[in-house]
Order: structure tokens, then sequence, then C-alpha cells
């Protein structure tokens, strides 16, 4: 029996209902239906699904963001059109069971005995013989042999002759029954564990997304799920020491708050590191207490290792912090102020830094393992700017492990603190901070990265550590260079040093602390330039022939006069003047390169890591999933249906027998749904057995 591509037909006298049943009930209709759920599985898996709107905002612009919007491209799998496409695909799946089940189970008990001895010369395989025996008894000699190897046999007498039956393998046709079957189950389990509950519950019960931020257990009761909710998967964070009996539901425009019948309170946090920095193994150490009975019982909850209790699983997802404690100094960046202020911080919170900025805590890195051999991440090379350096060496995140597979010196460059500085109009920049200096190029840098939205890597503000391995020389000079008295005093001194005491030196020196004083304000920048770019436009002014000359000369004078200012503004505070030797010298370039970048820092602090003590969270995934058996019964299906379609080949056999002189004549014929070689190999076996006498 072959299966038919079209589907159900009805007596109607309504052709478009016909067609329609048709097409819907028909095979290629479900395999055009599987062909566009494997498509939007696709794009499912390559596009990021349930993440908050922001990041598709910074990740597709305005424009796209709206489009894949309205397709629902953002949540593929509870889209209304993939629902639709799953709720065709079982109807249609279904129906085609319903039409060819019944035939397939009839054919598979049905032994086709209509056949006379002319048909059966028509087949291919077929072969003759003779035997000095009745009809009767080669007839039953011949399904003996049959049966011997492994077919039923039926003996049917027909008019003019006896016909043997025979069949084997009809399990063949459970194949497509059960492979079938297993996409209504399959499908059916997922729709069990899919939103659709909770969607139910958003549009008859009022449920609705919270889209504020507060205390968990002040949110208002329409924002809840009760413990009777049939499928969800939520998310709890819970930092150590603390306890947690909700999960929170992430959803398009909010989050919603399940209730748990049990309490999670984390005792500790354990974590392993690979040497790359990559977490090599995390855990956590809980007390569960239920609040049904009371009870409490220890656990240990491991990545693959879930807890299962009241129907309910709770995973290992990730970890984070809880919630560390933070000391800080801040240093101004703006203007001539030097006057460091300590500030306290804690992740997850925020502080307010003045009457325009805020500072909010997002993560804290107790370690961070990075690539220094030769090919650092940090490394600007010569010609290139300092974004494209960064932005081609640190494409991943502050913080993870070096992923360069020929990483040859991987070293621990110690804690880093991450933090969004948000103004009165609610824009934000986000910084991340090195506590300690990190050795870059053979130089000891403070590195401060800074980027614009979560979307763009991380530019890095270098400052160089001073002789104490701090950045308060780099403060000193940096404020200096906006004072302008301190200014005039290191143009001065620039001049006396450089010029040779005499009467005619006098106007010379005067001119060249004018000039010296004029390459500090240019230097020094206003809100349009700074640094090196207000160079580079000062220099434009010149004419072509003479700019490179000009460009000599004018770095030579700033140079000389960055020194004295340095020297002027530590006598200011009381410290001796740095010794003029190679050491200092390398420490006022990379300072002065620094000066030029902080004028895209964008922000009025830098703020120095002091001092901090760390706290751990673990996040678990809690997940009720009734649909899971009866997925793994559809999987079961699937198995059981492949192989049987693939393994179990179904072939049929008769033999006419029928008298003739001197004993009886015997007529085989034999077919199968797939000719190969082991069919033809077994005919030849069955053509060479059947034939021999007792």
């Amino acid at each position: 029996m072959s299966t038919s591509t079209t589907g159900i037909t009805l007596q109607t006298r309504r052709p478009a209902v016909n067609e329609a049943f048709e097409l819907l009930s028909s095979m290629r209709f479900a395999i055009a239906l599987l062909m566009m759920i494997a498509i939007s599985a696709v794009i499912g898996t390559i596009m990021q699904q349930n993440q908050p709107m922001s990041n598709y905002i910074n990740q597709f612009g305005p424009f796209w963001f709206d489009v894949f919007d309205k397709l629902g491209l953002y949540a593929v799998y509870s889209a209304w059109w993939f629902l639709l496409m799953m709720a065709f695909l079982v109807t249609s799946t279904s129906l085609c069971i319903v039409r060819n089940a019944p035939k397939m189970m009839k054919d598979m008990r049905s032994w086709r005995d209509n056949v006379r001895e002319q048909s059966l010369r028509n087949f291919h395989h077929k072969t003759e013989w003779t035997a000095p025996l009745g009809r009767a008894a080669l007839a039953q000699q011949t399904a003996t042999r049959l049966a011997h190897a492994g077919y039923q046999t039926k003996i049917v007498e027909k008019d003019g002759g006896t016909l043997v039956a025979a069949k084997r393998g009809a399990a063949n046709k459970f194949g497509y029954i059960f492979a079938h079957s297993a996409i209504v189950v399959i499908c059916v389990g997922g729709l069990l564990d899919s939103d659709m509950p909770i969607r139910v519950q958003e549009w008859v019960l009022g449920k609705e997304p919270f889209k504020g931020s507060g205390v968990i257990a002040e949110i208002p009761a329409k924002h809840r799920l009760g413990l009777g909710n049939p499928t969800f998967r939520g998310n709890v964070m819970i930092p150590e020491g603390q306890a947690s009996d909700t999960a929170v539901i992430p959803r398009a425009d909010g989050v919603l708050i399940q209730q748990l019948p049990f309490t999670i309170q984390l005792k500790q946090f354990h974590i392993e590191f690979y040497s790359t920095g990559a977490p090599k193994l995390f855990a956590s150490d809980v007390i569960v207490r239920d609040h049904e009975t009371g009870k409490t019982f220890p656990a240990t909850i491991e990545v693959n290792k879930p807890l299962i209790h009241k129907g309910l699983a709770v995973y290992q997802s990730s970890f984070e912090d809880g919630g560390s404690k933070l000391k800080l100094t801040g240093f101004p960046m703006t203007g001539p102020g030097s006057s460091k202020f300590a500030m306290d911080g804690e992740v997850g919170q925020s502080t307010k830094l003045d009457d325009a900025y805020t500072v909010e805590w997002s993560d804290f890195r107790p370690f961070n393992v990075e690539n220094l051999a030769s090919q650092d991440p940090r490394d600007v090379k010569k010609g290139e700017s300092l974004d494209s350096a960064f932005a081609r060496g640190l494409s991943d995140q502050l913080g993870s492990a070096a992923k360069n597979a020929n990483s040859k010196d991987l070293k621990n460059v110690g804690p880093s603190v991450q933090y969004r500085l948000r103004d009165q109009t609610g824009q934000a920049r986000e910084y991340q901070n090195y506590m300690q200096p990190v050795m870059v190029e053979g130089n000891s840098v403070f590195l401060s990265g800074v980027r614009a939205t979560p979307a763009e890597p991380f530019s890095y503000l270098r400052i160089p550590a001073d002789d104490e391995y701090s950045v308060r020389d780099w403060m000193r000079l940096r404020a200096a260079l906006h004072d302008p008295v301190l200014r005039q005093q290191a143009a001065q001194a620039y001049a006396r040093r450089a010029m040779p005491q005499s009467t005619q030196a006098e106007a010379m020196e005067s001119q060249l602390a004018l000039s010296a004083l004029k390459s500090l304000e240019i230097f020094g920048g206003n809100k349009d330039a700074a640094g090196f770019v207000a160079v580079s436009r000062f220099l434009e002014k010149v004419p072509a022939a003479e700019q490179e000359k000009a460009a000599d000369i004018f770095m030579k004078i700033l140079n000389g006069t960055l020194w004295e200012l340095w020297q002027v503004a530590r006598a200011k505070d009381g410290l001796a003047p740095a010794k003029a030797d190679e050491a200092h010298a390398r420490f006022l370039q990379l300072a002065t390169n620094a000066l030029s970048d902080s004028f895209f820092y964008g922000a009025p602090v830098y703020l120095q890591l002091d001092e901090y003590t760390q706290v751990k969270a673990s996040v678990f995934q809690v997940t009720r999933s009734p649909g899971k058996a009866v997925v793994y019964v559809g999987c079961t299906l699937l198995v059981l249906g492949v192989f049987a379609m693939f393994y179990i080949r179904e072939r049929r056999l008769w033999v006419w027998v029928r008298d003739e002189a001197g004993g009886a004549h015997a007529l085989m014929a034999m077919s199968t749904q797939r000719k190969t070689m082991d069919f033809d190999n077994e005919f030849a076996d069955l053509k060479e057995k059947l034939p021999q006498t007792a």
C-alpha cells in the first residue's frame, strides 16, 4: 500500500469547503508547515529571544526594531503566527493519521490473497519448480519452510490450485503511524510548556506585567501568578545569606511575579575557574523550607543537577553580584579642582553624586583574567587612534576571559567595578575601572573604560601610575592644566630654563613665556576641542609648507611646559620636584596622551576603587514543565517510528501450487516496497531453498 499525499474529501455541495478541508488534511500541507516552522526556529535560534526591548533598539536601530517587533521576532515561539502554524500542523497531521492509519492497519492484517497465477507471472522477482509431491503436500511443505524463514503464512484453496500467501515486516507501517503521532504529541507537549497559560491569565484574569521597580513584596496582586499556574519558567536571584519564595517571569513589557510553594535560602555559593578565567564549576548550597509542611531540608544545586521538589525543577542558571559593598575615592575630571573625596556604593543600588549626576552601581568583579602577551588586547599601535584600537582589541566585555586561542600570558589583573553615570535628563554613560594598575607595553597604567551604550565595546582611558602606584600625580597635573595661575607660573619657569641669562634674552624670554602659555591654553582646550585635537586644529591655520616645522616647535614647547607645570603642581602640594630621568619622562609622555584622551571621557569625576566586601549571588531558573513527560513520549514514538520506517522492510510472497503429471508445479513471486541488495539476496536464498526435496 502506498501513502497518498492527498487529503480527505468531504461529500458536500460546497467546493470551497471541500478543497480547504482536503488541503488541510493532506500530507503536502503538513510538509509545507514543517518547513515554515523550521525556518521560524532558525530565526528564533539566531536572534536572542525575550531580551529587554532596549537591547533590540540598540542592536537594530529604531526602524528595524519596529519592523521586527510587528513581526513578533523577539518572541518567535510565542508569536501568534507561530502558534497558529503549530495548531494547523497538529490538525493537519492528526487528519493525516485519521485518514491513513485505518487503511494501514487493515493492510497490515491483510494477506492480499486475491491473486491468480497469471498475475504472479508479471512480477520481476519470480521462480518456478516442480516436485514429486501432491498439491496439498507441496503447499504445506512450502508454508513450513517459509515459517522457518520468519514469515507468517496462510494457505488458501483456489479454483485450479492452492495459494500460499506469506508476509514479513508488516510492522513497517507502524513507522508512519508512530512518526506522525510523535509530531502531534511533541507539539501538544510543547504547547503545555509554552506561555499560553500565562497569556490566558492575562486575557481572562486581568494579570498585567509589572513595569516599575521596587520591593517584590510590595508588588500588587494583579502582577502576581498563583501557585496553581500550570506552567512557567522564571528566574530567582538570591544573594548569600538571603532567601526568596518568588520567581520573576520576564515579559516583553515588564515582569510577572510567580509565587513558589517553598522558600529557597542560599547558604553559600561555590565557584571554580579555568586558567582563562572562564567559570569551571559553580554550585549553590541551599536550605529549602516547604510552606505546606513547614519542614526544611538542605540541598546542593549544580549545573545540570537540578533540585526537584513539589513538581518544580530548580536549575543552577548563572551567578551575579549580590550587592558587594564598595569604598571608592573620587577625583575631579573637570576644572582646576583637585580635592579628592570618599564615596561608598553597593552593587545594584545608586548613589547621588551631586545635583546633576547619580551613580548606578551595576557590577563588580573580584578578579579579571586577561591576555597580557605581546598581542595585548589593550595595545594601541602607532598611528592607530585610541577608539579604533580598543574597538579592535576589546570587542568582548571587560572582565571576560581572554578568548584568544593563542594566548600565552594570562594573568589576573585584579578587581574592577562597573557603573553608570546618569544625568538629570536620564542619559547615561557606562564606566568600568580597574582597581590596580596594569602593565601595558612595559608601562604601569590604570584603565578606565567608557561606552555610550551596552552594545558598544569599552574604549579605555589609560592613566599612568606615579611613583606611588596611584593616579594622584596625574590628577594633580590635570587640575593644574586648567588652573590659569599655575599655567602662568609653568610658562615663566619654562622660559627661564630655556633661555640663557642675559640682558638681550629678557625680551625673548618674555615672548617664549607667552608662547608656552599659549601652548598650554590650546592643549587645555575648551568645550569644543582639547588635547591633540585642539593642537591639530591650531596647526591647520599655519601655511602647509610650514606646518611640519611649526608642529615640531609647538610640541617641544608643550612638552617642556607640561614638565614645568607638573613641578609647579607638586610644589603647590608641598612635594619635591620630580627627578629628571627617563622614567619620569616616560610618565609625562603617557600623562600627556591621557590628558588628551580625557576630553572624550565624558564624566565629571574618576572613581578609584579602594576597598570592597564581596557578596555573591546565585541565579536559579525555576520551571514547572507538565509537558516534559509528554515530549519524552513523543520523542520515544519518533525514534520508534524512524527505526520502523528505515530498518523494518515489508516483504510479501505468494506461491501458486497446481497439480501436474507426476507431482505438483509451484510458481513463487515476491515483492517489497524498497528493492535493495538485501531483498535480492533474500529472494535468491528462498529461490534456492524452497524447491529442495525433503
